[in-house]
């Protein structure tokens, strides 16, 4: 397999370069790419350093499978570049996400819509995917009316300049802001740009991609989508209403044999998922599991990932091993 990496000198492109090495990806040939002022840097990847290559070189190459990590602008303009020269695009920007034409993937949810002519392939946003994953058993199962999510968002959802300005922050020292705000001390009800409706990208983001993932469109979801000042990763605030009546013990162990999905659940010796323990892991954590009382067939849960993992970089490669085992590539 030769592998391009689209964004490689990026924060999400070096997870995804982490994440393929640790994972014992097939690369036969890997291929770094990134902007004109990266071209010539050099990456390691196994102990080997690799070169970085402009756009059009990349192309050129004919990679099998390009891992694309660079924004949607860059999306936009090269991915069917890269698509017309024979590659298949994960593309991990909003660029391709709700094009009717492009399937939007989270492989343990429905990889298997995926064909050898798809070779433009969306990956979800990260707070998108962490929710749906633990959602799609229990509408399967219960069928989901309404969801109601409230996020708490790691700056690394923002990139290196948002880590860096919560790093001046910490340290006194004035510097550039990813932010209109501080973000240390702080929690900024802000994820994106706003839309006309008044809400933000990001929490528009949840509404559309989950009915997308999900085939439904008759699942009403609501979202309000904060900055908070955590490096380790995502977490959510989920409330969802069914149509049907639901068992909490039921529920808690369709949860545990949901594949990428980790069941993190008990009061008694205070075990709930946090940030600080998802960071640097591939799953899914989900607990605060509890019946919401002020209303019929409503449950309440705490969901969180690592956004540059499953979020973003793993999912990624969970397609592209997909597209392999398939032999869609």
């Amino acid at each position: 397999m030769r592998i391009a990496v689209v964004g490689a000198t990026g924060m999400v492109g070096e997870v995804m370069l982490k994440v393929l090495a640790e994972r014992n990806f097939p690369v036969t040939e890997l291929i770094p790419v990134a902007s004109e002022r990266s071209v010539g840097k050099e990456i390691e990847y196994k102990g080997k350093k690799y070169k970085v290559v402009g756009m059009q070189t990349a192309v050129d190459m004919k990679a099998d499978i390009a891992l694309f990590s660079a924004g949607g602008d860059t999306s936009l303009e090269w991915a069917p570049k890269f698509a017309a020269a024979g590659t298949t695009v994960i593309d991990n920007s909003s660029a391709w996400r709700m094009d009717p034409t492009k399937k939007l993937i989270v492989p343990e949810i429905n990889a298997s819509e995926l064909t050898a002519a798809d070779k433009i392939i969306a990956n979800p946003n990260c707070s998108t995917i962490q929710m749906v994953l633990v959602l799609a058993p229990l509408h399967k199962k219960y069928n989901i009316k309404r969801v109601i999510v409230s996020t708490y968002q790691s700056i690394t959802g923002t990139g290196v300049k948002a880590v860096q300005q919560l790093e001046n922050e910490y340290a006194g020292v004035s510097g550039e802001m990813a932010y209109k705000y501080p973000i240390h001390r702080n929690a900024i009800p802000q994820c994106d740009s706003f839309e006309e409706n008044g809400y933000t990208k990001e929490e528009m983001k949840l509404v559309r991609e989950t009915k997308k993932i999900l085939s439904d469109n008759t699942i009403a979801v609501t979202a309000t989508a904060v900055r908070v000042p955590i490096v380790g990763g995502h977490s959510e605030a989920v409330n969802v209403e069914f149509s049907n009546d639901f068992d909490l013990n039921e529920v808690r162990n369709i949860l545990h044999h949901t594949d990428g999905v980790v069941v993190q659940d008990n009061n008694d010796t205070y075990t709930y998922p946090m940030p600080m323990y998802a960071q640097g892991k591939d799953d899914v954590f989900v607990g605060r599991i509890r019946r919401d009382e002020s209303q019929e067939n409503t449950l309440n849960m705490w969901i969180v990932a690592d956004n540059l993992r499953k979020g973003a970089a793993t999912n990624t490669i969970q397609i592209a091993e997909y597209l392999i085992a398939a032999k869609l590539v």
